[in-house]
C-alpha cells in the first residue's frame, strides 16, 4: 500500500512530461492522469486484501530497513479515506486543470502524498513518523502552490510552509527528548518506559504543537483558511478531509506513547475540542467565499472527532473513540464532497473564462436553475456536515454525543450539549449558502457561465450517494470503523 503509490509517483510524472514533447499537448495531461488513476487503483486492490487478510482486530507488524511498520485499524481507516478521496479528486481534476502548465506535476505529487499519507498512518516508531510526516507536507506544498502565477496562491504556500516547518522543528526536538530519555524511538518500547519527567512532559507538549499545526488545531490554524482557499479545489478537498485528520492521528501515536506521564491527555483534547468548535462556527459565519467557510468549518469539525477521543480517553469510553473515528471518516467523505461541489462551480463560473478569483456566496444566486447537480451535492454536502438526518454526519455525531451522555459526567454532558448547541450554529452559513443557490434571480455570472464537464459529476454523484446511504445504513462503515475504535483504545492502554 506505501511502496505503489511512492513508486508510481516518478512514473507518473516522467509518462506526463515525455509525453508533453508530442505534436498533440493534450495526450501529456492524459497519460499522468490515468497512470495516477491505475496507480491509486492498484493500491486500493491491495487494501481490500490487506484487510481481508488482517481481518477485523488483528494487528500485523514487520520492518523494512530500518523501518517499522504496523497495519492496524487505525492505518486501514486512513488508507480507506485517502485513496476514496485520491481517486475521486484524480477523476474530477482532468477538465478542471485542462487548461493548466505543469499537470504531470500535480498527478504526481498527488499520488506521492497518498503513500506518504498511508505510510504516516502505519509507521511504529517516532523518527519514521517524522519522516513521513514531512514527506507529506513537501508534496501538500508543491500542490497549495500549484497556481504559482497567482500572488494569493504563492503567499498561501508560504504561510503554509513556515507554520508547518516550525512544527516540524518543535515535533524533531520532541523525538530528541524521549529519545534522550528512554533510549528508544519505537512506540511501544517508549509507551512501556515512560513515566513522569520533565523531559517526557515537555516532549508531549512539543508533539502537541508541533503536529497540531497540521492538524488545525486552534491557535496553530491560521494558516489552514488561506491554503484551502487559494489550492485547486481537489487539493482543497484532500487537505481539509484527509490531511488535517492525518496530523491529527500523527499527534495521537506520539501521545499515546506517553500515556505513562501524569498529564491526561484525554482532558486537554477535550478543550481543545471545545476551542476548535467554537472559533470555527465563529469565523465560518463572517466568511463570503464559499472555501474559506468551508475552510474554517473544518475546525469546528476536527473540533467533534477531538472531542470524541477526548471522552474516550478520559472515561474509557470505547463508544467515543468508535464515534470519532465514524466521524473522521465522514468528515472526510463529507467535506470532500463540498470542495469538489464547490469547485465545479468555481470552475463554471470563473475558470472557463480563464479567471482565478475566489468564488464568492452572492455569485451562486440562482445556480441550482442551471447547475442542478452540482447545487444539490453541495445541499447535500452542508446539511450533512450540519448533521442533518438521516445524512452521514448526523450518525457520527450522534453516536459522539451518546457517548458523553453514557459517562455520567456532568462536565462531559455539559461539554456535549455545547457541542449539540455549535452543531445548530452551523446552520447559520450552511443554510443561507443552500438559500442562494434555489433562488429564482441567477446571477450574472451564472447566466454567463460554462458547463461542467460530464466527469465532474461523476465523483460529484457518487460521493453524495454515499452520504445519503452511510447515513441510512451506518452499519455498513463498521469493517472500518470498528478495528479503527479498538485500535485507537489499544494505544493508548484501554
Amino acid at each position: 500500500m506505501i511502496v505503489l503509490p511512492l513508486g508510481s509517483a516518478p512514473l507518473v510524472y516522467l509518462m506526463g512530461h515525455k509525453g508533453s514533447g508530442r505534436e498533440s499537448e493534450l495526450d501529456a495531461p492524459a497519460i499522468s492522469r490515468w497512470g495516477a488513476l491505475f496507480a491509486l487503483l492498484a493500491t486500493c486492490y491491495v487494501f481490500f486484501l490487506t484487510v481481508n487478510t488482517c481481518g477485523e482486530t488483528s494487528v500485523t507488524e514487520f520492518v523494512i530497513g530500518a523501518a517499522a511498520i504496523r497495519t492496524d485499524g487505525i492505518s486501514l481507516l486512513m488508507t480507506g479515506l485517502v485513496l476514496m478521496l485520491s481517486v475521486m479528486v484524480v477523476l474530477f481534476s482532468g477538465p478542471y486543470l485542462c487548461e493548466e502548465e505543469g499537470q504531470e506535476k500535480f498527478y504526481a505529487a498527488l499520488v506521492a502524498m497518498t503513500g506518504a499519507i498511508i505510510g504516516l498512518a502505519s509507521t511504529a516508531d517516532l523518527f519514521n513518523l517524522w519522516i513521513w510526516f514531512e514527506a507529506m507536507a513537501l508534496s501538500s506544498y508543491m500542490l497549495v502552490t500549484f497556481h504559482r502565477n497567482e500572488p494569493l496562491a504563492l503567499e498561501a504556500g508560504v504561510k503554509y510552509l513556515v507554520q508547518s516547518a516550525a512544527g516540524s522543528a518543535m515535533v524533531l526536538l520532541g523525538i530528541a527528548l524521549v529519545l534522550g530519555v528512554t533510549g528508544s524511538v519505537d512506540l511501544a518500547v517508549i509507551a512501556a518506559k515512560a513515566e513522569s519527567s520533565a523531559d517526557l512532559l515537555a516532549a508531549g507538549a512539543l508533539f502537541l504543537i508541533g503536529f497540531g499545526v497540521k492538524a488545525a488545531l486552534v491557535p496553530m490554524h491560521t494558516w489552514l483558511p488561506d491554503a484551502h482557499s487559494q489550492a485547486p479545489s481537489g487539493i482543497s478537498a484532500m487537505l481539509s478531509g484527509v490531511v488535517i485528520e492525518a496530523g491529527l492521528i500523527a499527534m495521537l501515536r506520539a501521545l499515546a506513547s506517553l500515556t505513562g506521564t501524569s498529564v491526561h491527555w484525554g482532558m486537554l483534547l477535550l478543550v481543545f475540542g471545545a476551542v476548535n468548535m467554537l472559533l470555527g462556527n465563529v469565523m465560518a459565519l463572517r466568511q463570503k467565499q464559499v472555501k474559506r467557510m468551508l475552510a474554517f468549518s473544518s475546525l469546528s469539525h476536527m473540533g467533534y472527532i477531538l472531542i470524541g477521543i477526548g471522552i474516550s480517553m478520559y472515561a474509557g469510553e470505547l463508544a467515543g473513540a468508535r464515534g470519532a473515528a465514524f466521524h473522521m471518516f465522514n468528515h472526510g467523505l463529507m467535506k470532500g464532497l463540498a470542495f469538489l461541489a464547490a469547485g465545479s462551480l468555481l470552475y463554471s463560473l470563473y475558470i472557463t473564462r480563464g479567471d482565478h478569483a475566489p468564488l464568492v456566496i452572492d455569485d451562486l444566486s440562482g445556480v441550482a436553475r442551471r447547475y442542478p447537480l452540482p447545487a444539490l451535492a453541495l445541499s447535500i454536502a452542508l446539511l450533512a456536515l450540519a448533521g442533518l438526518p438521516p445524512l452521514a454526519g448526523f450518525m457520527s455525531k450522534w453516536q459522539i454525543f451518546l457517548a458523553g451522555f453514557d459517562t455520567g459526567n456532568v462536565w462531559i454532558e455539559a461539554l456535549v450539549v455545547f457541542a449539540a448547541v455549535n452543531s445548530v450554529v452551523s446552520l447559520g452559513y450552511y443554510v443561507p449558502l443552500i438559500n442562494v443557490m434555489y433562488r429564482q434571480d441567477m446571477a450574472e455570472r451564472v447566466v454567463d457561465g460554462g458547463r461542467v464537464a460530464d466527469v465532474m459529476n461523476m465523483p460529484l454523484a457518487m460521493m453524495s450517494l454515499a452520504v445519503i446511504l452511510i447515513g441510512i445504513w451506518p452499519g455498513t462503515m463498521s469493517w472500518l470503523v470498528g478495528p479503527a475504535s479498538e485500535a485507537l483504545m489499544r494505544i493508548f492502554g484501554f
